[in-house]
């Protein structure tokens, strides 16, 4: 059976993700055998429909498989575990996958071209979350309105936090259909920021600016989805930012910091973290034309370099540019987008939802198509791909 991504977004049910998996012990070994000679507790497979000629034998996961990847014909599974057959390197998904449950046979006679492998004790595990389309309303709200990035439950796998019309608040994790987590009143609010932690527990927290006083608020996350007690953080004067964006750690300190564009002069601000909750001395990072930008989205490390970076969308002409993290501020920008960018309506970071160790974006356009873009670890993005549609619905779903 095989999965594609678009296969995956449309069912809430499986709610998958990437968990510890229990693997065997290494074991490469191609040898001439037919598909009796498979050995218990191994994946076997041949590069011919009928088992004959040379047989690779394993026991462990693969991220690559040398001069054999794209070659499995025939597969038999004796291990106790699901085998997951992967048509990308480093177990990546936008291709889709076929999976070979324990005691089967596989005919892979089709032409699927098999790149790595992994074993899981379900189908579940062998794939990290879909964003649920059982909440449409995604599309009913405006940038920055919707924010959503990392692991908010410690399950390791990609959480998304959505608010609704009625101003509540919900929590979809990764492995499990969403639940509310604000019961209203967040409508109050006219920029929600995740991506750190700021109170310093090692857990994801929430900022949230306060439409009505400029005040910025803290939302402690607990390590369960749910978030804590508020605390105040910025007395006011926060509606004089026209974008305010979690960075990660930009300052080199070990803290979150935030990023903000002041209004009247277009300067981009340094918030540095103190690992308390609260915000350290500002300090200039761009000296302006910020204001020409009318989305900013904090991604994590996209090109490799150990440090975190910055996409920002250009409102003139719909360019994504890519800013690289620098110790304490941000590098020379690179086009990555062309132009089009003004018809997404979202851009949310939510970390490698591919499966490939990398950062992406998720993007909702006007029109409500979701798209996928995978980072390709230089700061770069592939090709978008199509992976669901998104009806709103006015927040019912």
């Amino acid at each position: 059976m095989r999965r594609s991504l678009l296969r995956r977004l449309g069912s809430v049910a499986l709610g998958l993700g990437l968990t510890s998996l229990g693997l065997f012990s290494a074991g490469v070994t191609p040898a001439h055998a037919d598909v009796a000679d498979c050995p218990s507790g191994y994946l076997c497979a041949w590069q011919t429909g009928n088992g004959s000629g040379s047989m690779l034998k394993l026991n462990t996961e693969r991220p690559t498989l040398g001069s054999w990847a794209g070659t499995f014909r025939l597969v038999m599974n004796r291990t106790s575990k699901l085998a997951c057959l992967y048509e990308k390197p480093n177990y990546g998904l936008s291709a889709g996958y076929t999976y070979v449950e324990s005691g089967s046979l596989l005919n892979l006679s089709e032409g699927r071209s098999v790149q790595s492998v992994r074993f899981a004790a379900s189908l579940r595990d062998c794939e990290p979350p879909p964003p649920p389309p059982a909440f449409p309303h995604w599309t009913t709200e405006t940038s920055p309105r919707l924010s959503g990035f990392g692991d908010m439950n410690a399950d390791r796998r990609a959480d998304i936090l959505v608010r609704d019309p009625a101003g509540r608040l919900w929590f979809l994790p990764g492995n499990q259909t969403g639940r509310i987590i604000g019961t209203g009143g967040w409508n109050a609010f006219n920029t929600l920021i995740r991506h750190g932690d700021f109170s310093g527990d090692e857990r994801e927290d929430v900022i949230a600016r306060e439409a009505a006083t400029g005040k910025l608020w803290l939302y402690p996350g607990s390590g369960t989805g749910f978030l804590g007690a508020r605390r105040l953080i910025g007395n006011g004067g926060w509606n004089g930012m026209s974008r305010i964006a979690a960075t990660g750690d930009l300052s080199g300190d070990n803290r979150s910091d935030l990023i903000a564009v002041e209004k009247v002069t277009g300067r981009l601000w340094l918030y540095p973290g103190t690992g308390t909750g609260y915000l350290g001395t500002r300090r200039l990072i761009g000296s302006g034309g910020w204001s020409g930008m009318n989305a900013l989205v904090g991604v994590g490390d996209m090109n490799s370099d150990g440090r975190p970076d910055l996409y920002a969308r250009e409102a003139a002409t719909g360019k994504l540019w890519f800013y690289p993290g620098r110790t304490g501020s941000l590098g020379t920008r690179i086009l990555v987008g062309n132009g089009g960018w003004n018809d997404v309506r979202f851009i949310v970071a939510v970390g490698d939802w591919s499966g490939d160790v990398r950062p992406d974006l998720l993007a909702v356009y006007n029109d409500d198509r979701f798209y996928q873009y995978e980072g390709l670890g230089t700061g770069r993005l592939s090709p978008g791909y199509l992976t669901n549609n998104w009806p709103a619905r006015n927040g019912t779903f």
